[in-house]
């Protein structure tokens, strides 16, 4: 009898302590793993987006090419022939050759402060070139090809559709030649540029990174921000080299 009755107590135990088991382990899981969490999280969403040996986003609107929403013209980045500035202070059209003041309005505000500044100073500063069509770069490439060859024309001058002189953001100073790096104007702009937002598009020693000669008098609108960036105490950083993208006709 009583052999019986231990024995009907210890399975009500164990029904007991079973379930209770049971019942903790439920509940501590559920603490663990919310019902909502991913059972993958480790696992990456698909990314199909574009980006530089730099980890910036490459992304194309209306023909033209830009890196982290900087617009990018080199020779891997060509723009469309159609393609026209979006905020020029004096309108342009397809058709139109050259204009030394149809620059961009943000840009050409800070080009006017600068080169206040540099006068109060004394000095002489003035673009020599500023805008150019789709259709003038091209005639102006073919006559470099033609009286130099394209090997050398290519370390001086852009081909249509690669020039930044087609975006209204950058322009040529004063003599347009090596000369200027060593005259007062051209020290003060390569020391200040970045002040008003300019930077030197092209700098010494980084032809294998721009594509280009070194082009003290060649300035590119890119804003303050990275202006700062890119002057680098005056060992100018090309936006190559900072982005992560190279300059190179396929």
């Amino acid at each position: 009898m009583w052999l019986k009755i231990t024995i009907i107590i210890i399975i009500v135990i164990a029904i007991i302590t079973g379930g209770y088991f049971i019942m903790s382990k439920s509940e501590t899981k559920n603490d663990d793993f919310p019902v909502n969490q991913n059972i993958e999280p480790d696992q990456d969403e698909p990314d199909d987006r574009v980006l530089t040996t730099k980890g910036y986003e490459i992304t194309i609107i209306d023909g033209a090419y830009y890196v982290d929403s900087y617009l990018i013209v080199n020779k891997s980045y060509p723009i469309s022939d159609t393609w026209l500035p979006l905020n020029p202070q004096k309108a342009v059209s397809i058709e139109t050759g050259i204009c030394k003041d149809c620059i961009d309005q943000e840009a050409w505000e800070a080009w006017t402060k600068m080169k206040a500044d540099a006068a109060a100073l004394g000095l002489n500063i003035y673009i020599a070139s500023g805008y150019r069509s789709y259709q003038y770069q091209k005639g102006l490439y073919d006559s470099y090809v033609r009286k130099h060859g394209s090997q050398a024309a290519d370390t001086f001058s852009a081909r249509a559709g690669h020039s930044e002189h087609h975006t209204a953001l950058a322009f040529d100073l004063n003599s347009i030649t090596d000369a200027f790096a060593a005259t007062t104007e051209g020290r003060w702009v390569n020391e200040n540029a970045y002040l008003y937002g300019f930077i030197i598009r092209y700098p010494k020693d980084k032809s294998d990174e721009t594509g280009y000669k070194y082009e003290p008098w060649h300035l590119r609108y890119v804003g303050l921000k990275l202006a700062r960036e890119l002057y680098n105490n005056g060992d100018w950083i090309s936006m190559e080299d900072y982005f992560g993208i190279t300059s190179e006709y396929s």
